[in-house]
């Protein structure tokens, strides 16, 4: 009775960390409703700083003074390039005018409603950092060779390896040849 339900509250668990993902954490290309940017540069200094992570989710409306992600627009220098600076200008219709926490003047892009990915929703501090790492290729051929030879450890025996069964006289591979 207690394994049914522990099991049960696994399931349940489970069902609530999926569905919290589904709503709240859920890329924008799968759907949902978040998009995630490592800060790079010291253009938002002192709000963010290199190797921040930010969760952004898209809002109904944006206005000046707000922080957002959005993509250079087509067309122009740097296009698709995922930029964060604040709005100090501007309106979604016929672009806004962003200017970065510590830059001197205004950035060259006039990106609409539609180029905006989101205002940060979420900030963990140094934990693009790690995001980084993982994406070298030095680390990422690490992890692979490490998932092999944990799936070689945990499966031994090729997958086409006759099996001897138990009661059975072993036979030998090739016709009228015996092993030593």
């Amino acid at each position: 009775m207690i394994r049914l339900l522990v099991r049960a509250l696994q399931i349940g668990a489970t069902a609530a960390v999926v569905t919290f993902w589904m709503l709240t954490l859920r890329p924008q290309p799968l759907g949902g409703p978040a998009a995630y940017l490592v800060v790079r540069g010291d253009s938002m200094l002192p709000t963010y700083e290199t190797g921040d992570l930010l969760v952004l989710r898209r809002a109904a409306d944006y206005g000046v003074g707000d922080v957002v992600a959005y993509r250079v627009p087509a067309g122009q220098l740097g296009e698709g390039h995922v930029v964060v600076h604040r709005i100090v200008g501007g309106d979604g219709a016929s672009g806004w005018v962003l200017q970065g926490d510590n830059n001197p003047a205004p950035d060259p892009w006039m990106p609409r409603d539609h180029d905006v990915v989101g205002r940060p929703w979420l900030v963990l501090p140094q934990v693009g950092r790690i995001v980084g790492w993982l994406y070298q290729p030095v680390i990422l051929a690490g992890l692979a060779a490490a998932i092999v030879v944990g799936f070689v450890i945990a499966h031994p025996g090729l997958p086409n390896t006759p099996k001897k069964r138990s009661g059975s006289p072993s036979r030998p591979l090739v016709p009228g040849f015996d092993p030593p």
